[in-house]
């Protein structure tokens, strides 16, 4: 099956999002695709004048290798992958998966080994090459959407193939706005939360780095955040399924966390020291992502929500928190997810998920 939306996906990953230049080289990694979209992906590669190289990998295949990664397998697996994710410009992951939680009985500490072992692949991609990742529509991910293959799969391609461009003027003035800013307060059912961002950068993500795209993220100081929080949108990491998301804070640490699996929940929290604390704060607008679906890619740029994650801070916006956790927790404050507002400084800037000062406006999706 061939179909004609693959090409404009492609042409915008190639393009708009890496900005491919001549003779650059890209690595297309494709996991669980139908090979006509990564044959597409090659087709505007080297259409853009560039040097394609795909690798393309099963999940089930994945999941058998992890059950048994001996140190010595992942250390000769990461070297020859450091090797050639050095000799790229330019890298583009399109990720299906047929069964969401195939990794699920993956023993934990396998998932953390790889995990340490492969950081230094997933750095030297996320900081030294042009990269997008993707999802890919599968009739998985539709059941956890809660809709029919077909109704996902239009809805995945109108979302995908948005124009940011559009985006871009409401994105700068925002931008401007984090940065300006020193505290923030969010409030909504189950949430009073408040903490600094002063002198930490707010960054743009305009489908250049992620696709489905549309948030400004920014971080909390790290020992700043105080009060609690829940989250509303259902998240899955390590292939576990969490709900209710609650969580408190004492001068900038995660010391009481709950949900419909406050075991596990916990578990994941005590990885390492970094995990209490929160390694970014970010606003998502996304104007046709309305509902969460159970991936983060998605569910994180909800129109009207925030995501709030412990761990990991990113380089570009940095509070100093280091963890092998990232974890991206997705509250959703329009009213009909019962509403909520933020303020900066004391200014009340977004209620019930929408943006009030002008420059802002047209970031709402109505």
């Amino acid at each position: 099956m061939h179909d004609d939306r693959f090409d404009k996906l492609a042409k915008l990953l190639v393009e708009y999002s890496i900005r491919l230049k001549r003779n650059e080289t890209v690595l297309i990694e494709a996991f669980d695709i139908p090979d006509e979209m990564t044959v597409a992906l090659i087709r505007a590669v080297r259409k853009a004048g560039g040097v394609p190289f795909a690798l393309t990998y099963q999940t089930r295949v994945n999941r058998a290798l992890a059950l048994e990664a001996s140190d010595r397998q992942l250390n000769l697996m990461a070297s020859h992958e450091l090797a050639r994710m050095k000799k790229m410009n330019a890298y583009i992951a399109v990720r299906g998966s047929h069964n969401i939680t195939e990794l699920a009985d993956v023993p934990p500490e396998k998932m953390k080994l790889i995990g340490k072992k492969m950081r230094p692949v997933q750095d030297q991609r996320v900081r030294k090459t042009k990269w997008v990742v993707l999802r890919w529509p599968t009739a998985s991910m539709a059941q956890l959407a809660g809709m029919s293959t077909e109704a996902f799969e239009d809805f995945y391609f109108d979302v995908c193939t948005l124009d940011y461009r559009k985006l871009q003027p409401g994105m700068k003035a925002l931008q401007r706005l984090m940065e300006k800013t020193d505290r923030v307060e969010i409030k909504g059912p189950g949430t009073d939360l408040h903490f600094g961002i002063k002198g930490i950068p707010a960054v743009i993500c305009g489908g250049d780095r992620n696709i489905p795209d549309g948030e400004v993220f920014s971080c909390p100081v790290k020992d700043s955040v105080e009060g609690h929080v829940t989250f509303n949108a259902p998240s899955i990491y390590q292939g576990i399924a969490f709900n209710g998301i609650r969580l408190e804070f004492n001068r900038g640490k995660i010391v009481d966390a709950t949900s419909n699996e406050t075991k596990k929940l916990n578990k994941i929290l005590d990885s390492d020291p970094g995990a209490r604390y929160i390694g970014e704060f970010s606003l998502g607008f996304n104007p046709r992502v309305l509902q969460p679906m159970r991936d983060i890619l998605f569910d994180e740029k909800i129109a009207g929500s925030f995501h709030f994650t412990p761990g990991q801070a990113y380089e570009e916006a940095d509070n100093g928190n280091r963890s092998q956790v990232h974890w991206d927790m997705v509250s959703i404050q329009r009213p009909d997810y019962g509403g909520g507002e933020i303020y900066f400084d004391a200014k009340l800037i977004r209620k019930d998920g929408e943006f009030l000062p002008k420059q802002l406006r047209s970031l709402n999706w109505k």
